[in-house]
């Protein structure tokens, strides 16, 4: 037994080895077919980075917002109706929806989310003044 399980390492560590070869880029693309996929946005200085993001539909995605800023925000995925309401409502505090999130200051929330078809949404922190200040970003949902 043990040595198959040495066995195993040493194939892990061929395929690890080809992958790293072969470039980041294919190894992203091996991972999102074979598993979930993630997707990292920081938060600094009152703006996401980056400010644009691509998913395929149809495929969860785990989105790891990182707040750097001393100060909250929130991550609001949707159309410019949602966002219309969101502008004019009064939630203070968001986490019942995957789509949207308060991120306290210096935290890291996760959220995953999947969309059936491929559309553009954009994604806005919609606390007083962090819009106009251009915390708003965009996520494309391509077909898979």
């Amino acid at each position: 037994m043990t040595r198959f399980l040495g066995s195993a390492r040493g194939a892990l560590a061929v395929v690890t080895l080809a992958a790293g070869a072969v470039g980041a880029t294919a190894l992203a693309v091996g991972s999102a077919a074979s598993g979930p996929l993630t997707i990292e946005i920081r938060i600094h200085y009152s703006h996401y980075e980056p400010s644009m993001v691509t998913m395929p539909a149809g495929r969860p995605v785990t989105f790891v917002i990182r707040n750097d800023d001393p100060i909250d925000h929130e991550w609001i995925v949707g159309d410019a109706a949602l966002h219309e309401r969101h502008r004019t409502g009064t939630e203070p505090y968001h986490n019942s929806r995957p789509t949207e999130i308060s991120i306290d200051a210096l935290t890291t929330k996760r959220t995953t989310i999947t969309f059936a078809a491929p559309t553009t949404l954009t994604y806005i922190c919609h606390l007083p003044g962090h819009e106009a200040y251009g915390m708003v970003g965009t996520l494309v949902v391509a077909a898979p």
